[in-house]
């Protein structure tokens, strides 16, 4: 069974109710001062005690998609995600559909009701970054008749790091808020792709084109758009493609939004921070190149690069998130062509609840800037 599983959650839980009343039953009998009572104590104590510890870190693994596996937990993934070769011959080509699931909306079981979602394994043409990845189809996308010719926005929708893409679906709900704001007009139906900015696991890549390693900006910046449009009916309009991240996703969001207008006709970072940081996770991302640097710092970009013809969104609270300064700054250094707009709330963290609150007007926001189908 998965990190992730609710089943595994569930057994933790039921392992720690039973240690918790074994102890209470068991407590009378080891009242004694013995040392094997005083032992018997101590390990009984320790073992509720791990047992809570292990349920409560499955549970917030679970909602917010800290790992994916348990190899992820341990450490264990090493490979750098760049070692598939293009098959077409054989009939498997750079994306691939290995499963599909409903929406969790009313009707969701059919999708011309709810949509679907469906995951995928993609390969980049050029980068060869192999990943897997969440599409979320709107109901629209199957209706029949002349409907069945038409096209959708699409949008990438990254996770933090490290963050699973599953997380984007069970913990933030992107599918269904989509579908939601959909229905009640306050967007235009569109497609999701949801997957996390860590194309290289286990490095941070910070979505970089690294000197000699992983070429993560052109994987997000080419090669997922143009893969995605070749199997979906996506719209192929210059700047018809929105980005929306959190924390780390956000700076991406951001970051490719700016460098690739042409592309990304709109970027939406949730809690986002500016600048690339460098420690154990990310490794020397620039490798001495202080022009790549520079192009990744995005105050820096601001002040000294031409502003980019793009639509951009950053979010932020008051009280409880760090990011709030960093971010009156970003929006004050912002020039025209460059439009820039803003959600911050009175108070909130750096969590789930917090941006499944600024969710839904941003992916209204993002329906309003990006080409229409």
């Amino acid at each position: 069974m998965g990190l992730t599983s609710t089943k595994v959650l569930a057994l933790a839980v039921m392992l720690a109710v039973l240690l918790f009343f074994g102890t209470v039953w068991l407590w009378p009998r080891l009242a004694g001062r013995t040392l094997g009572s005083v032992a018997g104590r101590v390990g009984l104590l320790l073992a509720v005690q791990l047992s809570l510890f292990v349920s409560l870190g499955l549970a917030v693994n679970q909602s917010f998609g800290f790992y994916a596996t348990w190899n992820d937990l341990l450490g264990r993934e090493q490979g750098q995600g760049v070692v598939s070769d293009l098959n077409i011959a054989a009939g498997r080509g750079p994306l691939h559909v290995v499963d599909t699931q409903y929406v969790n909306v009313p009707g969701g079981s059919e999708p011309a009701v709810g949509g679907q979602i469906q995951k995928i394994d993609i390969l980049g043409k050029t980068s060869h970054i192999a990943t897997s990845a969440y599409v979320y189809l709107p109901p629209e996308y199957f209706q029949a008749g002349a409907a069945a010719r038409k096209t959708f926005p699409a949008s990438v929708v990254l996770t933090g790091y490290p963050g699973t893409a599953e997380a984007l679906i069970k913990g933030l709900h992107y599918p269904t808020t989509a579908h939601q704001q959909a229905k009640a007009g306050l967007m235009k139906p569109m497609i999701l792709v949801m997957l996390r900015p860590t194309v290289a696991p286990p490095r941070d890549t910070e979505c970089v084109d690294i000197p000699h390693g992983p070429q993560s900006e052109t994987f997000f910046a080419r090669d997922l758009p143009q893969v995605i449009s070749e199997h979906y009916r996506v719209d192929h309009k210059r700047g018809g493609w929105g980005i929306v991240g959190d924390s780390t996703g956000g700076y991406c969001a951001l970051k490719l939004a700016m460098h690739h207008p042409d592309v990304y006709g709109a970027g939406a970072g949730l809690s986002p921070y500016y600048k690339a940081p460098i420690d154990p996770t990310t490794g020397d991302l620039f490798q001495g190149n202080t022009a790549l640097k520079q192009q990744a710092d995005l105050m820096w970009s601001l002040k000294h690069g031409a502003p980019p013809n793009t639509s951009l969104l950053v979010t932020t609270s008051k009280h409880g998130e760090k990011d709030y300064g960093a971010t009156m700054r970003f929006i004050k250094a912002v020039k025209p062509p460059t439009q820039v707009s803003s959600i911050v709330l009175d108070s909130g963290g750096h969590n789930f609840n917090t941006w499944r609150r600024e969710i839904p007007a941003t992916l209204a926001w993002m329906s309003s800037r990006i080409a229409e189908g």
